[in-house]
């Protein structure tokens, strides 16, 4: 048993999210989305390096001498995964640890709309989740992909650096490539992926030029692509997209990008004031005729309006997500208004409204 396995069970135990371990400071756990520290001396760097190190594969300790960087899957039988990732800063050797459980939520468990179900059940197109870091957007994946695994008699493969959620097949056949360590990287996986008769494909994140490109080519070709971009909102996803491209090449993608979309969903994890734990938010987006046409032309800023509008579709605005919770008690006023993009509209739940800059 590792040293560091006692800080993990600590953390499982008490339902805390990530473990940060950084030299000069104790280690703090974020517990339903706050930092909070645990009774343990200040870690020194030869001593938190060593219990880094006895965790780590061989390959991945020589990549972070060589790059101050490194990412990877730690897992303890019977508890949980850990995507783990070192880095250097100026105090010396840090690590964050994410909790990956090994139970995959249902739609019903996490309070999902029930679209985000029916989104498993495509049989070709592009369905993106996008958030910031810690939004749950990985849950969210999974939770799609359980769903079609349990549903289809299909084939998924999955792409991720590293890989966090281990599904096993059911219905479905399920096999996992680990970046560096299964292939050299995503691009050279999506390209093997278009040999390896997939039916569904899942790329942990869409990062660069290339990989987007070979997504929405395995889109556009029969395939169901799902993924995942560090985006705030349906209309940005749509914007990152198209502006990674050079602008040479923007109308063909505009267009691509019309054929092949099916659904993004952004969202943003909120804490509970109702009980223990956090609820996310979801904006959805679902490719209408309408919402293509809007792509196509180039006409992204008026995505949110055809969001409103598309209600009997299943779509729904992020304020309205917000609002829905916050009507229910879920959620705090305070962080519905911290959260929201029309701040009038919820400075009414507030006792206290702030004197916003953007008022005067």
């Amino acid at each position: 048993m590792a040293f560091l396995d006692a800080f993990f069970k600590f953390m499982h135990d008490v339902g805390a999210s990530d473990l940060h371990l950084s030299s000069g400071n104790q280690p703090l756990l974020r517990l339903k989305g706050r930092i909070e520290k645990i009774k343990y001396k200040e870690l020194e760097t030869t001593e938190l390096k060593k219990m880094l190190y006895e965790i780590a594969p061989e390959e991945k300790v020589k990549i972070f001498e060589e790059t101050g960087d490194v990412d990877f899957g730690y897992e303890i039988p019977n508890i949980a995964r850990y995507r783990a990732n070192f880095f250097n800063q100026k105090w010396g050797v840090s690590a964050v640890f994410r909790e990956i459980p090994t139970t995959i939520p249902t739609v019903e468990q996490l309070g999902l709309p029930m679209v985000i179900g029916r989104l498993a059940s495509l049989p070709k197109g592009l369905v993106l989740v996008t958030g910031p870091t810690g939004s749950g957007k990985s849950t969210t994946l999974a939770t799609i992909i359980d769903h079609a695994n349990r549903t289809r008699y299909d084939h998924i493969l999955t792409i991720e650096d590293p890989i966090e959620f281990v599904h096993h097949s059911i219905r479905c056949v399920v096999n996992h490539r680990e970046v560096y360590t299964h292939t050299k990287s995503f691009t050279t996986a999506l390209r093997g992926a278009l040999r390896e008769d997939p039916d569904i494909i899942m790329v942990g994140e869409m990062r660069d030029l290339e990989t987007i490109s070979l997504a929405l080519e395995a889109a556009n070709t029969g395939h169901l692509v799902m993924g995942t971009l560090h985006t705030t909102s349906a209309a940005s996803t749509v914007d990152r997209i198209i502006d990674i491209f050079p602008a040479n090449e923007q109308p063909q993608i505009r267009a691509s990008l019309a054929d092949a979309l099916r659904a993004v969903v952004a969202q943003s994890l909120f804490r509970r004031v109702d009980q223990s734990g956090r609820v996310a938010a979801l904006e959805i987006l679902l490719a209408t005729p309408a919402v293509r046409n809007l792509i196509r032309e180039g006409k992204i800023h008026q995505i949110a309006t055809t969001i409103q509008t598309g209600r009997k579709f299943g779509m729904q605005s992020m304020d309205d997500a917000i609002l829905d919770h916050l009507l229910a008690g879920r959620i705090s006023p305070n962080d519905a208004y911290n959260h929201c993009l029309d701040k009038a509209k919820f400075r009414q739940y507030l006792t206290s409204p702030p004197e916003d800059f953007t008022d005067v």
